[in-house]
């Protein structure tokens, strides 16, 4: 690591105790710092990830919020999912004591060459292959960020020879001050997360803190056929290189090959690596087929765009299963591709009845009491050749810790019930 001595004797209070809080707390203790850890959930998760932390002198605080601790700190660390407008945060702000993100703490100490990849659908499967086409050119790279693996728990084990393909989202960038990649990625800036940003105006904002750090030494790789991202190009120092999915990769593929372009990887060595590519678990994730009867696990589908993309892949007639947490986007969009295509839809969580205000009249619709039951139900519904699709279009947050969660419960229902049925 570089500047190890940065954090060395300051005061941090870390807010929010899931998997990045717990890896930015150990590494700011390791590095000398004074830490406390404050979570309003006092859940099994929590608790488990309290005694994961490697020192008894980090101070946590489960089930609430108190100013303790807060008042008196040198800086405050934010985790991706907590808001701007928590108590911990606010007061933090009242008392001018510096928020920010867990990448930016990982930032400041990392000495490799940083590839953020950013956009509102394809981050993890760009993020995942250019780890992957690094590794096939003999480079040591580290695959991290909100893909699922903290950058603050890796950052320690890397050197200035190193590569960081980073899956950073705009929660992240809202706290960042110095983050500065080698390499900046926006893929696509469609609806998503209006639950939490008022405008799109305001999300493509938090978007573009990407490359704010960035200077002519850099490189921002631009999807040209997005007209929102390709607006920002000037908005950037550093050098822009276009990418598009006009020819017969995709427009992620394309992303990929255009940073490794620019890393020196050769263009065979890409187009081996997407040959071999098996996918994401999670993404269009083949679970199993009986009685002619596909599923499809789509957890990470938590955007309209992307349950679109899912539809679009798959040829068959599909029983679809959506809902969770509203996320402030529009599903009536859902409906020009669904026609015809969406046999029936089974709706579960806390957004259903919003999906069902959208759906009405076009789709036939169910309701389900749990992932379980919207299961079976869809199975029921299902005839030889339909598949079953999980592609939520919302977040698990109202039902599940994650979407990973999600996808390997779906996983699990299945099997069950093929097991019972056979």
């Amino acid at each position: 690591m570089k500047n190890t001595g940065y954090f060395k004797n300051k005061k941090i209070t870390v807010i929010g105790l899931a998997r990045s809080g717990l890896a930015c707390a150990n590494l700011l203790s390791d590095l000398g710092a004074e830490v406390s850890i404050t979570d309003n959930k006092d859940t099994e998760q929590t608790r488990g990830n309290a005694a994961r932390l490697k020192s008894s002198g980090i101070k946590v605080e489960l089930g609430k919020h108190t100013p303790g601790y807060i008042e008196g700190r040198d800086l405050v660390v934010i985790s991706p999912g907590v808001p701007w407008t928590v108590p911990p945060v606010v007061w933090a702000r009242e008392s001018h004591i510096p928020v920010i993100s867990e990448i930016e703490v990982a930032w400041r100490v990392c000495p490799a060459t940083i590839i953020a990849v950013t956009g509102s659908n394809g981050k993890t499967t760009t993020t995942t292959l250019i780890g992957k086409i690094l590794e096939a050119s003999g480079k040591r790279v580290f695959v991290c960020g909100n893909i699922g693996t903290p950058f603050s728990g890796e950052v320690a084990g890397m050197s200035p020879e190193d590569y960081v393909s980073l899956e950073v989202s705009s929660f992240q960038m809202e706290a960042i001050e110095g983050f500065k990649p080698k390499i900046s990625v926006i893929l696509n800036l469609t609806a998503n997360h209006l639950d939490r940003y008022k405008t799109m105006d305001e999300y493509a904002a938090a978007k573009k803190r990407i490359f704010m750090n960035q200077d002519a030494s850099d490189f921002a790789v631009l999807n040209g056929e997005d007209k929102r991202v390709r607006e920002t190009a000037g908005e950037t120092k550093a050098a822009v290189r276009f990418f598009s999915g006009g020819g017969e990769l995709n427009p992620d593929y394309e992303a990929v090959m255009t940073v490794g372009e620019l890393l020196g990887v050769n263009k065979q060595v890409c187009l081996d690596v997407f040959k071999n590519f098996k996918g994401l678990e999670h993404r269009m994730e083949f679970v199993s087929e009986f009685k002619e009867v596909t599923f499809i696990n789509d957890s990470k589908a938590t955007t309209v765009d992307s349950a679109l993309w899912a539809l679009r892949t798959i040829k068959k007639p599909v029983i679809l299963i959506a809902g969770g947490r509203h996320k402030g986007v529009d599903y009536t969009s859902f409906l020009v591709s669904a026609r015809g295509k969406v046999k029936k839809a089974v709706l579960i969580g806390e957004a259903r009845e919003l999906i069902r205000g959208a759906f009405s009249g076009v789709i036939p619709l169910d309701d389900a009491v749990s992932l379980e039951d919207a299961v079976h139900k869809a199975f029921a519904s299902a005839s030889p050749g339909d598949c079953v699709l999980l592609s939520p279009m919302c977040s698990s947050y109202d039902m599940f810790r994650d979407y990973e969660e999600r996808g390997r419960e779906f996983k699990r229902i299945v099997n069950d019930l093929l097991k019972k049925s056979s």
